[in-house]
C-alpha cells in the first residue's frame, strides 16, 4: 500500500473525488452531458452518455488546453476565486432551453453552436449566455452588455455608458462573493428582452492590493464595502435585446437586490433585500414601465437566508417558495398571486436545495438533512401527501433530474464509499471511483451534550495509539457542516496525516454552523467568537473524559471563519488550546464585507460593544499559547490586513508568534507547490508545540 505522504496532502483533487461534474440533460432528455477528467486531475472536458445505449464521447474538447489560472483575466481569474473552482480545461458549460444549442465559455471566448459543431462566436465576452432558443448570445464586455447572433456573427452593443465604476450586465463584489449570484443579466423567457443590472461602486473608497512577488511592482484596486459603510449601488433595468432604451425597475429603499428571475406571464421579478436582512421582498415587475408590487414578504428576528429555490409553473403561474418561518427550511406552494396554496414539507429537520421541478408531472424533488449527517434526496407532490424518499444508501446524495423526471442521477458518498455516478431509469453507471489504496482512517461520527445542554456533533480522526495529543480542526461559521457521513470528511488529508503522525484530530460543529435550523444558526447573533468558542471547549472536554486526549496537549487549526475561530479559541481559552494554526483570519470583524458581516452582527454603529467583543485584536493580550498566522498576501476577501492588525495587537502586547506568508497567492493557496511547503510547516508546528 502506498505511503501517506505530505506531496499527496498537498495535491488536488483528493482521492475518490475526480468524478463528473456539472451533470445535466439535454433539453429533450436524450443525451445527459458532463464535465470529466478520464486523468483524475483538475483539467476536464465535455462528455456525454447516450441516455438509452450507456454509449459514450467526448462531446469537446478544448484547444490549447483551455482555462487554467494563468491564461484567464484578472476579471476571470476573481471570478473563479468567489466560486471556489480550482478545475481546468473545460470548466462551464450550457444548453440553451430550446434548441439543443451548447455553449462552453472558454477564459473570455465563447463557443457555441450544435453538438459537435461547436465554433468561437465571441472574444472578450464576461458571462456569455445563451437566449433561450439558442439563436444569440448575450455577454459582457469592457463594462458594457452585448448580444451577438450566432448564425451570423452580428455583435450588437446594448448598454453605452459604463465607465471606471460603473459597469452594466455584472454582479457586484458582494452578490458573487456573499449572496451566491454571479450574474448581472436575465434573457426573458421569449427572448425578447434582457434585464440587467447597473452596479456604480465609485463612492467606495479604493482598497489597494500590492503584487510583492512580481518583477515589477503591480496593484490591484478594489471597491471593497466594509461592515457598516456604503454598498455598491445597483439599478435594475430591462432593455430590447434588439437594442434600445432602458425601463429602470422602482426598487424602493431595498439596498440588496438579491435574485432576479422573469415570470412566465411576461413580468420581471426580483428579490430585494433590507440592510439588516431581516426583511425580504418578491417583487413583480411591469417590465414596460418598471413599476411593481409585491408577491410575498417573508421577515425574520434573526436574518432571511437566501437561497435558489424559486421555480414558476408555466401553465398554472404558481411557484415554489423555500421558507425558514417555521425555523427550518422548508418548501411552500405558492399561488400566482403569492398567496399560500399548501406547505409540501414540514418537520424539525431542513430542505438542502430543490434538485428538479416538474410541473406538468406535480412533484418537486429536493435534499434535506433527514438525518441531520447526511443527505437523502425526497420527492413530493404539489398537490399534497409526504415526501418519499428516493435514496436509500447512507451517507451524501445529490441528484439532477430530466425535465419530465422519466431519468435522474444519483451522486452518493459516504465515509466509507467514495463517490460514484448513477442513471436511475434506465439504470446505468456513470462513473464509480476506483478503490482508493491509501492508509486512510475511516472518522468516527460522534455526538454529545454542551455545558447548557446542546446536542453537538463531531467527527474523529483516530490515531494508532490513545491517549494522543489532540488537534480541533474547526471552521464554526454559518453555511458549513464539518461533521457529515461524507467521502471528503475522510480524504481530508491534513487530519489523515497528523492521525498518521500520532495525533487525535476532531471536527465539531458548534452553534452557528449549518443545517440544524436558523435557531441553531442564530446563537451567534450580534456577537461572533463567543457561544462557538465555548461550544469547542466542550468538545475538547468531552474527548478528555473519554480518556482520548494525552494530558492538556491540545491545538486547533482553521481557515477564514476556522483561522478566526482558531484565534478566539486561543484567546478565549488559553487554559484550554495550547497551540493553534490560523489561516485566513479574519481578525477584525468589522474590516470584513457588509452583506456578510452585518447578516449575524448588525452595523458597527448599530452595535459596537458586539463588534469589540467579537474582534481578535481586543483579547491579544491574552495570548499564552503558540501561534502559528498564515496568509496569502494578495487575498481580496479577507485581506491580509486582517493579520497584520492582529500582529500589531500581538507586537503592543509582547506577545510571540510566528508568520506564514505567500506572497502570489489569494483566499485559498491554489499553488501545488505552496500547498506542499504549507502542510509541512504545519506538521512541524504542532509536533514541536505539543
Amino acid at each position: 500500500m502506498p505511503e501517506l505522504t505530505l506531496d499527496l496532502v498537498a495535491r488536488y483533487p483528493r482521492p475518490g473525488t475526480a468524478i463528473p461534474g456539472k451533470i445535466a440533460f439535454s433539453p429533450d432528455g436524450k443525451l445527459l452531458t458532463y464535465l470529466h477528467s478520464e486523468e483524475g486531475g483538475l483539467s476536464r472536458v465535455l462528455w456525454a452518455m447516450d441516455v438509452a445505449t450507456g454509449a459514450k464521447r467526448v462531446l469537446f474538447a478544448p484547444p490549447g488546453g483551455g482555462v487554467t489560472d494563468k491564461n484567464v483575466s484578472r476579471e476571470e481569474a476573481l471570478r473563479r476565486e468567489r466560486q471556489r473552482l480550482r478545475e481546468t480545461g473545460v470548466t462551464h458549460y450550457a444548453w440553451s432551453e430550446t434548441g439543443s444549442i451548447l455553449l462552453v465559455p472558454m477564459g473570455g471566448d465563447a463557443w457555441a453552436g450544435p453538438e459537435g459543431a461547436l465554433r468561437c462566436v465571441a472574444r472578450g465576452a464576461i458571462d456569455p449566455r445563451l437566449s433561450p432558443d439558442g439563436t444569440r448570445l448575450a455577454y459582457v464586455r469592457d463594462g458594457e452588455l452585448h448580444v451577438a447572433e450566432l448564425a451570423t456573427g452580428a455583435e450588437r452593443r446594448l448598454t453605452h455608458d459604463a465607465q471606471p465604476g460603473v459597469t452594466n450586465g455584472l454582479a457586484e463584489y458582494v452578490a458573487q462573493e456573499e449572496m451566491d449570484r454571479f450574474s448581472g443579466f436575465w434573457w426573458s423567457r421569449d427572448g425578447r428582452f434582457l434585464a440587467y443590472e447597473q452596479a456604480d461602486d465609485r463612492h467606495i473608497p479604493e482598497y489597494v492590493i500590492p503584487h510583492l512577488a512580481t518583477d515589477a511592482p503591480t496593484f490591484e484596486r478594489h471597491r471593497y464595502p466594509f461592515a457598516g459603510a456604503e454598498n455598491a449601488r445597483v439599478r435594475l433595468g430591462v432593455i430590447p435585446a434588439a437594442g434600445g432604451s432602458t425601463v429602470w425597475m422602482d426598487l424602493g429603499s431595498f439596498e440588496y437586490l438579491a435574485r432576479v428571475a422573469w415570470h412566465p406571464d411576461g413580468r420581471l421579478t426580483a428579490q430585494l433585500q433590507t440592510r439588516d436582512q431581516k426583511r425580504l421582498e418578491l417583487r413583480a415587475f411591469d417590465p414596460a414601465i418598471g413599476k411593481g408590487a409585491a408577491l410575498l414578504v417573508e421577515e425574520s428576528d434573526l436574518w432571511i437566508n437566501l437561497n435558489n429555490d424559486l421555480r414558476f409553473a408555466p401553465e398554472t403561474g404558481e411557484f415554489l417558495w423555500a421558507s425558514e418561518r417555521s425555523g427550518f427550511k422548508h418548501l411552500e406552494l405558492r399561488r400566482a398571486d403569492g398567496s399560500l396554496a399548501r406547505v409540501l414539507t414540514s418537520g424539525s429537520w431542513a430542505v438542502d436545495s430543490v434538485q428538479g421541478f416538474d410541473p406538468k408531472g406535480r412533484r418537486v424533488a429536493f435534499t434535506a438533512a433527514n438525518p441531520v449527517t447526511e443527505c437523502q434526496v425526497f420527492v413530493v407532490s404539489l398537490d399534497g401527501g409526504d415526501p418519499v424518499r428516493l435514496t436509500k444508501e447512507p451517507g451524501m446524495h445529490s441528484a439532477v433530474f430530466s425535465r419530465d423526471f422519466a431519468s435522474w442521477i444519483d451522486v452518493h458518498d459516504s465515509r466509507t464509499t467514495p463517490y460514484s455516478v448513477r442513471l436511475r431509469n434506465p439504470d446505468r453507471e456513470v462513473h464509480a471511483s476506483a478503490a482508493v489504496d491509501l492508509p486512510l482512517v475511516t472518522p468516527e461520527l460522534l455526538s454529545f451534550r454542551s455545558r447548557d445542554g446542546a446536542e453537538l456533533f463531531g467527527m474523529l480522526y483516530k490515531p494508532a495509539k490513545l491517549p494522543a495529543p489532540l488537534v480541533v480542526q474547526v471552521y464554526g461559521g454559518p453555511h458549513v457542516q464539518s461533521a457529515a457521513d461524507t467521502w471528503l470528511a475522510t480524504v481530508e488529508m491534513r487530519a489523515q496525516f497528523l492521525a498518521k503522525e500520532g495525533f487525535l484530530v476532531m471536527r465539531v460543529d458548534n452553534r452557528g454552523s449549518s443545517r440544524r435550523g436558523l435557531a441553531f444558526e442564530g446563537a451567534i447573533a450580534r456577537r461572533m467568537g463567543s457561544i462557538e468558542v465555548s461550544d469547542q471547549v466542550d468538545g475538547v472536554n468531552f474527548a478528555k473524559s473519554r480518556g482520548w486526549v494525552d494530558g492538556d496537549r491540545v491545538g486547533i487549526y482553521g481557515w477564514s471563519y476556522g483561522g478566526y475561530m482558531t484565534l478566539m479559541s486561543l484567546l478565549k481559552a488559553p487554559e484550554v488550546f495550547k497551540a493553534g494554526v490560523a489561516g485566513a483570519p479574519n481578525a477584525d470583524t468589522a474590516g470584513y464585507d457588509t452583506h456578510y458581516t452585518e447578516r449575524y452582527m448588525g452595523t458597527p454603529q448599530e452595535n459596537p460593544e458586539g463588534y469589540r467583543e467579537s474582534t481578535c485584536m481586543t483579547f491579544a493580550d491574552r495570548l499564552r499559547g503558540k501561534l502559528l498566522l498564515i496568509h496569502g498576501m494578495i487575498d481580496e476577501n479577507v485581506h491580509f490586513r486582517h493579520t497584520a492588525r492582529f500582529i500589531d495587537a500581538l507586537i503592543k502586547a509582547n506577545r510571540p508568534y510566528e508568520l506564514l506568508l505567500y506572497p502570489a497567492e489569494r483566499h485559498m493557496p491554489r499553488s501545488e507547490k505552496d500547498r506542499r511547503n504549507m502542510e509541512e510547516r504545519i506538521v512541524e508546528f504542532f509536533k514541536k508545540s505539543l
